[in-house]
């Protein structure tokens, strides 16, 4: 068994992933416009209990944000100037093998306020420049249109996507993209983490608390236009590119009982269900019955333009894709156990698990679950889009970056990919979030890197920025070469 390897389908797309608002930097460059990233403040390891606060802005950081013309304190306003160097960056990934990349497109270099007729030339220009520079290198473009960057003019002159007007905005921007880069792109996604609008209001919604009188109402009537808008852009977009597959993407938050007590079962079960809600309205089409009681309990009504069921139920997605880092644990007793945290969510220790400096419960296994519990459910393409170990890595004395934690956690996570797949589920690709060191989504800071490359940057902007293959880097560029894992 030595020599063997762990074979992956014909086709099957490696690469990595990162963001525009995380990587580009440049945000007062080319005519783009302010988003909701560029508000973001740095913040370095935060506790379990102060995330929810970090995610929370008000109306007075807002303003003290648009009147600061620097990026001291706001670090993805530099990114890692992914902007001048994204040449440099895709030889890199082209040296590893990469079949695809999962970027996003900045909608404020599009249309820099967001509700303007014509688009910004000069933002167009870029990304025909990066798609093309990635086709040139044999690399297939998997292009997010909106990953935590909406227009921060949207959010202050119309409430963010509680104001229905924001869907007409977001599809005739979607059209744009789509007629320009027809002929680079042919795999898309509609909303990164399109659920994360419920843990992440301002990110994902710009929506400012304080403006809501009841938030939570805000925020469900956020995410309907968000599923309108998602549906439109797949009409759109199978319209304006026929041969292109477009899909959504979710936050998979796998939660397990922490005991066999028929109530911490049913607990874990509304929580996976309420996982689910995002994903059941796109690729089902429909609202599922489950949140019907959840909305009766917290006094929530959406509202529902006339056509706008039909839309859902007509324009479906052609894949599902997801980010997955760690599981979680619940339990009617959870107020009086240890807890862990995350970047993404907090919750009942799992004993059985390792923890990250971060705080993640680190789950392999758990990634053949949800990857059979997404297929069971859908019976549609699934696509693993996010994955990786946020980690301190350290320069050694001969240069080299020894980041062996890292390759153990991915060839443990890519070993249940395999096993999922003799399972019976289609899986599309995986690509390995932040696949060159990236300004952190959760913390915005340079630190936490995930990285098979890694920038010379600190948490304060300070470095050469120059680019450094890690041990990381040959391991993949072999998992690549070999289409699957060496045993």
């Amino acid at each position: 068994m030595a020599n063997t390897v762990k074979k992956f389908p014909e086709g099957f797309l490696w690469g990595g992933a990162i963001s525009a608002n995380q990587a580009e930097g440049a945000w007062n460059v080319g005519g783009k416009g302010l988003s909701t990233a560029d508000v973001a403040v740095y913040r370095k390891h935060l506790k379990r209990d102060e995330y929810e606060k970090h995610y929370l802005i008000t109306n007075e950081q807002i303003e003290e944000a648009m009147k600061d013309p620097t990026d001291k304190k706001y670090p993805k306003r530099r990114g890692i100037d992914f902007y001048h160097r994204y040449k440099e960056d895709l030889a890199l990934f082209a040296e590893m093998g990469f079949k695809v990349l999962r970027t996003s497109i900045a909608w404020t270099r599009i249309f820099p306020r967001g509700d303007e007729s014509e688009p910004n030339e000069e933002g167009l220009r870029f990304y025909e420049n990066l798609f093309k520079e990635m086709r040139k290198h044999g690399i297939e473009p998997l292009v997010t249109l909106s990953h935590y960057e909406m227009p921060l003019y949207l959010v202050n002159e119309y409430g963010g996507w509680t104001n229905r007007k924001v869907v007409d905005f977001f599809v005739h921007y979607a059209k744009t993209v789509f007629s320009r880069y027809k002929e680079l792109v042919k795999y898309w996604l509609t909303f990164n983490e399109i659920d994360s609008i419920i843990r992440h209001p301002f990110t994902s919604g710009g929506i400012v608390p304080e403006r809501f009188e009841h938030l939570e109402q805000a925020i469900f009537q956020a995410l309907h236009h968000q599923f309108v808008a998602s549906a439109l852009a797949v009409k759109y977009c199978h319209e304006i590119i026929p041969d292109a597959k477009i899909g959504c993407m979710l936050t998979r938050l796998l939660t397990y009982p922490y005991s066999c007590h028929p109530e911490d079962v049913l607990l874990a079960q509304k929580d996976n269900q309420f996982n689910y809600f995002s994903s059941d309205v796109q690729v089902r089409g429909e609202y599922p019955k489950f949140m019907n009681r959840y909305f009766r309990e917290k006094n929530i009504v959406i509202e529902k333009k006339v056509g706008d069921d039909e839309i859902l139920k007509q324009h479906t997605v052609d894949f599902l894709s997801f980010s997955y880092y760690m599981s979680l644990v619940n339990s009617i007793n959870a107020e009086q156990m240890d807890k862990v945290c995350g970047n993404i969510a907090g919750g009942v220790k799992n004993p059985y698990l390792e923890t990250s400096e971060w705080g993640w419960q680190i789950d392999p296994v758990g990634l053949r679950i949800a990857l059979n519990d997404l297929y069971d459910r859908y019976q549609i393409p699934l696509f693993v889009v996010e994955n990786g170990l946020g980690a301190t890595d350290k320069i050694e004395e001969d240069g080299s970056i020894q980041d062996d934690y890292r390759i153990d956690y991915l060839k443990k996570h890519i070993e249940q990919v395999y096993e999922a797949i003799q399972d019976g589920v289609e899986v599309m690709g995986y690509t390995s979030w932040g696949c060159i060191d990236i300004i952190s989504a959760s913390t915005s800071e340079m630190e936490k890197r995930y990285g098979f490359i890694y920038v010379d940057q600190d948490n304060d902007g300070n470095g050469t920025l120059k680019r450094i293959p890690k041990k990381s880097f040959y391991w993949y560029k072999e998992v690549i070469s070999e289409n699957g894992l060496k045993c």
